[in-house]
């Protein structure tokens, strides 16, 4: 029986875990890196440990540092969250052997699929479809002839994954024989860093099918059931970021044959607990094993919602030896769900892994909106772990109802101070395509408007006209609301003509300048040099808010202003979007200028190598230095012909976006 639970995890799955378990009346723990200190699951718990040290091998990866929390506390039982250490056969078994309940399936089953080899060759002879492919151990140095033998066996287009985690960390699509060996060599690296353990395997890559996965339930009287499938194609870097049940590509009777592949995967392992069997599915209607998760799947709330399930609870009943009760056994589908992933990254950069302090994170209450957060106002995001801060997830009568209050969720969120993919989820959940269901794997890179915002620059640069006008009114107010006399007049107002109030801000690599004048006759404003509207009418303005009425319609605005020496940061929301704006000095800095030829870091992490010296001579798109971030690898190359002639960093470390990498002298200069 269980009494006292320790999660070992972080963030939004700790904080998920610990609101059912606190539901069901259990004492609840948790773990902390240094890092994570402050961050809203470590609040939530009854007790917490210490795990000192920032880095995934320093913390949530010690499985000798989490039983210590557990025998200090006196916790009975260990929920592993997912990742870390959620898929590890041997905590799993040190869990059993130091009396703890391990709430996931026995140290058996999660071993059979932690190999994803050997799991294949296990699905296969369970009757489930199977896809050809390959192993390559992590050490030592690659056989060129094996890895060319292997790469021709299975076929090209392939891809290199890794044998031993998920979540696309790892993962490598490859075309041709000749980046065979780059690919499998940085996967090994990437898995090892991510999972520790760097095996990698090569499949048979099936181009742009949909991502489809069932979820399984099963108890230790032998029972298992599926609880239908969920859609998560639509995926960056191979991880999904909007998932969504049920599938809009699957009908009765495929659903039912997925259902029947997946129950037939769990009893090949005797699988208890909740886990998920994922598949690839051809435009054919075929569908091909691709693994079982032995945890909680991310996106797990979108069978909860249309299910009405709480899968965390069953999971805790399956591990107290309960069998699976009525409902479970009985379960059906009652509208639809959607789930978004909001992750801290800098979309058109790349995906760039972003950083820095919430100063504001707030999702509006929208009927039928769930919101799974790992972070809260005022919560730092560094670059230890994954990006993601929330899970916004909504369901509807139909899958439009779903998608159109996910959308509208996400768009009203205030979101101060972290680049977030918020944009590019908003622009999904209304792009035709996805409304129409026509959704696969390569759904992104037939949308490249969505991900680079070309689809809405127009808008974006009036809303951002706007938004500045916003920002300088509410800034003269709060000037007006601090000055010793007079407070009572209105922000910015002269009694006679004179010059008018000038202000300059940056978002992102735009500049606009707004101008304006308060006099009697009313506002009269300018964006660079143009004037706003015909009709412009100030109808409130606060320190923390403006009401507009511009050429007859009305939008009010919130104004969050974050004080940054010389440069303080705007935060305008409104109706129509949301601006990030940096006042900009009207004089230059030298401090700020940056000498000619300088690569600076895309993002914060830590150096992986140094691919070069001081003195080298160095061809464009050469790779000079690799970067880790988030638990991704991202290579900083040469942008042009040239000479290093400076190179100040080395592997080990840490680095702020921005700062330094490299001096390249070109032959132009």
């Amino acid at each position: 029986m269980i009494t006292k639970l320790l999660v070992a995890n972080r963030g939004e799955i700790a904080a998920r875990v610990f609101r059912t378990a606190r539901s069901l009346g259990f004492a609840t723990v948790a773990v902390y890196s240094d890092a994570d200190a402050d961050l809203p699951f470590v609040a939530l718990a009854d007790e917490a440990v210490r795990l000192p040290g920032v880095s995934p091998a320093q913390t949530y990866l010690r499985a000798d540092a989490v039983l210590a929390a557990a025998r200090a506390t006196g916790a009975d039982a260990v929920h592993p969250g997912y990742g870390f250490l959620s898929e590890n056969a041997g905590f799993a078994r040190s869990c059993a052997h130091a009396g703890l309940t391990f709430v996931g399936p026995s140290p058996e089953a999660i071993a059979a699929m932690g190999d994803k080899v050997a799991a294949k060759a296990l699905m296969e002879a369970a009757g489930v479809p199977v896809l050809p492919g390959a192993v390559f151990d992590p050490d030592g140095e690659l056989d060129a002839a094996e890895l060319a033998a292997a790469g021709a066996e299975v076929g090209f287009p392939l891809l290199v994954k890794a044998a031993f985690g998920g979540g696309g960390r790892g993962m490598r699509v490859v075309h041709s024989g000749a980046e065979l060996a780059d690919a499998v060599d940085s996967a090994r690296r990437e898995a090892a860093s991510a999972f520790g353990d760097g095996t990698v395997f090569l499949e048979r890559y099936v181009a742009d099918p949909r991502h489809v996965e069932v979820q399984i339930l099963g108890d230790s009287h032998g029972a298992v059931v599926h609880l239908f499938e969920r859609e998560c194609s639509i995926q960056r870097r191979y991880q999904k970021i909007v998932e969504e049940a049920p599938s809009p590509a699957v009908d009765d009777g495929l659903r039912a044959a997925l259902g029947d592949a997946a129950v037939a995967a769990g009893k090949a392992i005797g699988y208890a607990g909740a886990g998920t069997v994922e598949f690839v599915l051809a435009a054919s209607g075929e569908f091909y094993f691709l693994e079982v998760n032995t945890r909680l799947q991310v996106e797990h709330p979108v069978t909860e919602l249309v299910t009405g399930l709480d899968l965390v609870e069953l999971q805790l009943r399956v591990a107290g030896g309960e069998p699976l009760p009525p409902e479970v056994l009985g379960a059906g589908l009652t509208g639809h769900a959607i789930e978004a992933r909001l992750y801290a990254e800098d979309v058109p950069a790349g995906y760039l892994p972003a950083t820095g302090t919430l100063h504001a994170f707030e999702v509006p209450a929208v009927d039928g909106v769930r919101v799974d957060a790992g972070v809260a106002t005022g919560s730092v995001v560094g670059p230890h772990y994954d990006p993601m801060l929330a899970k916004v997830i909504a369901h509807g009568r139909t899958r439009a109802d779903a998608a159109r209050r996910l959308a509208r969720a996400l768009a009203g969120a205030r979101i101060h101070g972290v680049t977030t993919n918020r944009d590019l989820l908003v622009a999904i959940l209304r792009e035709p395509d996805f409304l129409a269901g026509r959704t696969d794997t390569g759904y992104l890179g037939r949308h490249p408007e969505l991900v680079s915002g070309e689809w809405s620059q127009e808008t974006t640069r009036h809303s951002r006209e706007r938004h500045a006008v916003a920002a300088a009114l509410a800034g003269q107010a709060a000037n007006r609301a601090a000055a010793p006399v007079l407070r009572s007049l209105p922000s910015g107002w002269r009694s006679v003509v004179g010059p008018a109030r000038r202000v300059r801000y940056a978002d992102g690599d735009a500049t606009v300048e707004v101008a304006y004048r308060l006099g009697r006759d009313g506002l009269r404003v300018s964006v660079d040099g143009e004037p706003l509207g015909s009709s412009v009418r100030l109808l409130a303005a606060r320190p923390d808010g403006v009401t507009l009425e511009l050429d007859g319609v009305r939008r009010a605005y919130a104004v969050h202003r974050v004080d940054g020496g010389t440069r303080p940061e705007v935060y305008v929301d409104g109706p129509d979007g949301s601006s990030s704006l940096r006042e900009v000095p009207w004089f230059t800095d030298p401090a700020d200028t940056v000498a000619a030829g300088s690569l600076l870091a895309p993002m914060p992490g830590s150096v992986l190598r140094v691919l070069a010296e001081p003195g080298a001579e160095v061809a464009a798109g050469q790779a000079l230095i690799v970067l880790e971030a988030m638990k991704m690898e991202h290579t900083v190359a040469a942008p042009a012909d040239g000479t290093l002639t400076e190179i100040p960093v080395r592997p080990g470390d840490q680095v702020t976006s921005g700062q330094l990498l490299a001096v390249l002298t070109t032959p132009e200069a």
